[in-house]
């Protein structure tokens, strides 16, 4: 998709938030299934390492919040989180597997050297760095830059003022990804300008979503794909009448 598109087909990208979670449990092969089987275009997950280094999906720190286990990622090895959660936990490689041909959004919470490296490194392994992005904060993204050259980049911006050029030109993303509250109009063609494509997250009500169609975005990350696609389809329909 280019930044300057045809206004007249204007088309968004539907992307799962750690795929489905309204109906199975975040950042699963279940929660991935099934975000693809409503039609995401692309599904958002989460990557950290365990303490053997093998990169797996989860969004916290430790086991608590999804599978009732007070310990931290770091602390277990892979065959331990598999023990505990039942084997709940996927693999990057399985993800990757999981979607085919379409596509995912890697978010890298708390990322350093090691995780960029080994994660960036699976993705190679896998011939998956076409149908691959990645997103996060400059610090994160600055370390995917220097893992792969080539890596598309989704950089998460968190102000209404937009990253200096400085910033920008050590990063070379191909996306602005703002929390859904801070993009309109105005942001989207200043980005649009800039030949920057803009995504955001995460909007689960179909006002808020509407919203943002009409201030242009390219992409949406959200919890709600189903609503999403109704509203898409409602948004196109007003279009043409």
């Amino acid at each position: 998709m280019s930044a300057d598109r045809d206004r007249d087909r204007y088309t968004v990208l539907a992307v799962g938030h750690r795929g489905d979670p309204y109906r199975f449990r975040e950042n699963t092969l279940a929660s991935i299934r099934s975000a693809l089987d409503l039609g995401a275009d692309a599904v958002e997950v989460d990557v950290r390492l365990t303490r053997d280094g093998v990169p797996v999906l989860l969004h916290d720190e430790t086991l608590q919040r999804l599978w009732g286990h007070d310990r931290w990622l770091v602390d277990l090895t892979k065959a331990e989180v598999d023990d505990l959660t039942g084997h709940g936990v996927p693999t990057l490689r399985e993800a990757i597997l999981e979607v085919g041909a379409r596509r995912l959004m890697l978010d890298l919470p708390g990322a350093h050297d090691e995780v960029v490296r080994k994660v960036v490194g699976v993705v190679h392994e896998a011939g998956a760095s076409a149908r691959m992005y990645y997103c996060g904060g400059p610090a994160a993204m600055l370390r995917v830059r220097a893992a792969d050259p080539h890596a598309e980049i989704a950089l998460t911006w968190t102000s209404g003022a937009p990253p200096r050029p400085e910033v920008l030109a050590a990063l070379t993303p191909r996306w602005l990804n703002y929390r859904f509250p801070l993009v309109d109009r105005t942001v989207v063609d200043r980005a649009h300008r800039d030949g920057l494509l803009v995504s955001a997250w995460t909007p689960d009500t179909a006002r808020s979503m509407h919203r943002l169609l009409v201030a242009g975005v390219d992409a949406i990350t959200t919890n709600r794909l189903d609503l999403l696609s109704r509203t898409i389809t409602k948004y196109r329909t007003t279009r043409r009448s």
